[in-house]
């Protein structure tokens, strides 16, 4: 199993180099050259084991140069119950909504309460052991942008990891004050988080751009340190998304809600565009799904992308109630277009240089498998309240804005299909927003943990102790600096000149 740039197919990297590099030379992102098929007997197989076997069985086949001990070692230390509170990480909730079950994969009962957990408790394991298949020695520099949860997710799974430093960017003003201070008072000797002043693109871009300089990629060789990325433009951190959308069938198999063989939609909150993309690659290895719905909030990029053929980032930018999914360049999109070109790594080089030059790009006909909808702020919060009056199920900003388009769904096409629709934060990350949908007439408390007591009295959802545990806590990191100088940052945290 090899991997190849989508931007330069000569570039032929294994597993271990492609997670270990993060991204390639040329800006490209590794993609499998070709996908494991499973049939049937694959998928009965998978009925019999837990969360920890599918995941094990998905990683073997996909990173073939890890021995069958590295992969359970790693998938063992990452998927404990005492971090993800039982023994599947990623259960299922069917809730009802207007008479409609809705079958909710509760991605966020990790330890920062987020689905980047679901990834980022593995990849400190995957890249310890590609650091030493391929460069021995080496410190890993992991640089990160985020719109929020993947900052606090990367930083709780690479703190105090031998061999790695990590230095988080996020805007100044586009997370929720819980995921600010779930940053900021991150333990660990070797992390670092820093606010920018600009939005999510602005990071993305800037860290791609540091990625992808080799004056700083010398400066840090001669220091023996090489850039590594926590971020879904690595593989390592795509790959482990898969591994839930595959459970997830397996699991309403075994709980009667489908037979084996039956199609189901997947329903996808998504900005940056890797959490629906797993759900394509797990098709594509034999997932039998009938729909990806993408769902957007008002930076509906996306939907106009996937409804038009023309992606277009030269529009207004909105700071919403969902931050994770306020984003204009949706990074893993360009793993997609890859695939739908037949692989053809000159056609998709063109798009993505004619986003950088232009802000947008053609593609006449995206997939037919795929629908696109968004759902603004006021339309989410609604949708929260009646998720909770109607079924006392509490959701989340992100969360809602899925619902919400899956209802658009349905009444458009009138397709009943199963569906599962990915839950990728608690509610109480968003706390102020939740309750202002669930008591939209009620005075809201002054503090964000106020806030978080209200919601629980309200609601009676139970607080995670990540999050409970946070209200004594005290800021570490208060640094916040200017896009065109997040270079001189990074070399300055690390102590390179």
């Amino acid at each position: 199993m090899l991997y190849n740039s989508t931007q330069n197919a000569k570039e032929i990297v294994s597993a271990a180099q492609a997670i270990a590099q993060g991204i390639s030379k040329d800006g490209g992102l590794f993609v499998p050259q070709e996908f494991p098929k499973y049939d049937e007997n694959t998928f009965k197989a998978l009925l019999k084991t837990d969360y920890k076997g599918r995941a094990k069985k998905v990683f073997s086949d996909l990173l073939s140069d890890f021995t069958e001990e590295e992969i359970s070692d790693c998938v063992e230390k990452a998927y404990t119950a005492q971090k993800f509170g039982g023994e599947n990480p990623a259960p299922i909730s069917y809730c009802n909504l207007d008479g409609t079950t809705l079958n909710i994969l509760e991605l966020w009962h990790g330890p920062t309460c987020a689905f980047k957990d679901m990834a980022l408790q593995i990849l400190p394991h995957l890249l310890t052991k590609s650091l030493k298949k391929k460069y021995d020695g080496k410190t890993a520099v992991i640089l990160v942008a985020t719109s929020g949860d993947t900052g606090k997710a990367a930083l709780e799974g690479f703190k105090d990891v031998e061999h790695t430093k990590i230095v988080v960017f996020y805007p100044v003003d586009g997370v929720s004050p819980m995921q600010k201070h779930q940053m900021n008072t991150q333990e660990g000797e070797n992390v670092r988080v820093c606010a920018i002043k600009g939005n999510f693109d602005d990071a993305q871009t800037g860290v791609k751009k540091i990625f992808t300089t080799p004056s700083v990629a010398e400066k840090l060789a001669e220091n023996n340190m090489l850039f590594s990325s926590a971020n879904s433009i690595n593989w390592g951190r795509l790959l482990p998304q898969i591994v839930y959308y595959i459970s997830a069938y397996c699991d309403l198999v075994n709980d009667g809600k489908i037979e084996l063989g039956d199609k189901i939609n997947v329903v996808v909150p998504t900005g940056n565009f890797g959490n629906i993309l797993a759900s394509y690659y797990a098709s594509l290895m034999g997932l039998p799904i009938n729909k990806f719905i993408c769902a957007s909030n008002s930076n509906n990029v996306l939907t106009d992308f996937i409804k038009t053929g023309v992606y277009d980032k030269n529009r207004n930018f909105y700071t919403t109630i969902s931050p994770s999914m306020d984003i204009l360049v949706s990074s893993n999109l360009e793993r997609l277009l890859y695939k739908l070109s037949g692989d053809n790594d000159e056609v998709t080089r063109g798009w993505m240089n004619a986003l950088k030059s232009e802000g947008k790009y053609v593609k006449a006909v995206i997939n037919e498998k795929f629908y696109g909808g968004f759902c603004d702020d006021k339309n989410t919060e609604a949708t929260i309240h009646e998720m909770f009056e109607q079924d006392k199920y509490l959701c989340d900003t992100h969360t809602a804005v899925a619902i919400n388009v899956y209802k658009q769904y349905v009444e458009e096409t009138g397709d009943k299909t199963p569906s599962v629709i990915a839950s990728t934060a608690s509610p109480y990350k968003f706390s102020k927003a939740v309750l202002e949908a669930v008591e939209p007439n009620a005075t809201l408390p002054e503090t964000e943990f106020d806030m978080v007591d209200e919601l629980h009295k309200v609601s009676g959802a139970e607080v995670p102790a990540p999050l409970a545990n946070l209200k004594n806590k005290t800021a570490r990191f208060s640094d916040v600096t200017e896009v065109n100088d997040m270079e001189n940052y990074v070399l300055g945290a690390l102590g390179v000149d």
